[in-house]
């Protein structure tokens, strides 16, 4: 069974995975996971994420930027802690993200109606459209080389610090995760994430999400099996925005 995302969790009933135009029936299969560490006991999000280490030199900037953009010190308020949270959520150590990823809005020409999501995984973003011909513009993480996909989809369902379940593949390649066969449950050790949009394709789930992300560093840069994480504090500004059935357009790489 192909295994597009390592934060994928396949549905109960659902046998079958979606290929999106431009999917990698095969991916999955030949993809050897490093383990990169374990932060407080747990295997780490970027343990589950990061395939290998991928060079990054990013394309040029899609849309005109409306403003200045974020200073630092701004940047800072608003990846700021979020300690409300069910797991108080840590600041972003912004000094570790290009500005150039930092939350912004710009013009984006589109016929897309607002509200959709569309990803574009060359550039590194993803965009929120907004009434005007302007969209939310967030910095994102994407697949790196080989577990690229492009198409369209929508949010089938949404999860706030959602349970994670490795799929069987990985855990025969990687045995130290059949601990979490039954599941990891949510926290800021959970490769999901504070938040998650699951993307479905014709009524069945295509194991893609949209997640949030705690590694700074990944921002801006090809490192998962297919999925988009986006910085936590981005992920929740997105997803309080974003009702299910809402349009997801991915763009070719």
């Amino acid at each position: 069974m192909p295994e597009h995302c390592l934060v994928g969790q396949q549905d109960k009933g659902n046998g079958q995975i979606m290929i999106m135009n431009g999917g990698n029936a095969d991916a999955g299969e030949t993809d050897d996971v490093a383990l990169l560490g374990r932060r407080a006991g747990l295997l780490s999000r970027r343990s589950f994420l990061v395939g290998s280490a991928v060079g990054v030199g990013t394309l040029g900037l899609a849309g005109c930027v409306t403003s200045d953009g974020m200073s630092l010190a701004e940047a800072a308020k608003v990846y700021g802690p979020v300690p409300d949270e069910k797991f108080p959520i840590p600041a972003v150590d912004v000094s570790k993200v290009d500005p150039k990823y930092y939350r912004r809005t710009v013009r984006y020409d589109t016929k897309e109606a607002p509200g959709t999501i569309i990803v574009d995984p060359g550039n590194y973003y993803v965009y929120r459209i907004e009434d005007d011909g302007n969209a939310t513009r967030y910095g994102a993480n994407v697949g790196r080389d080989g577990f690229r996909w492009s198409g369209d989809a929508y949010v089938g369902r949404k999860g706030e610090w959602a349970t994670w379940t490795p799929p069987k593949e990985m855990i025969r390649r990687q045995p130290e995760a059949a601990k979490y066969a039954g599941g990891m449950p949510g926290g800021l050790d959970n490769p999901l994430g504070a938040r998650t949009l699951y993307l479905y394709q014709n009524g069945a789930y295509t194991l893609y999400t949209i997640y949030a992300s705690l590694d700074a560093e990944s921002i801006g840069t090809g490192i998962t099996s297919g999925c988009v994480g986006l910085l936590t504090q981005d992920m929740m500004h997105l997803y309080s925005r974003t009702p299910v059935k809402t349009k997801v357009v991915v763009l070719p790489a």
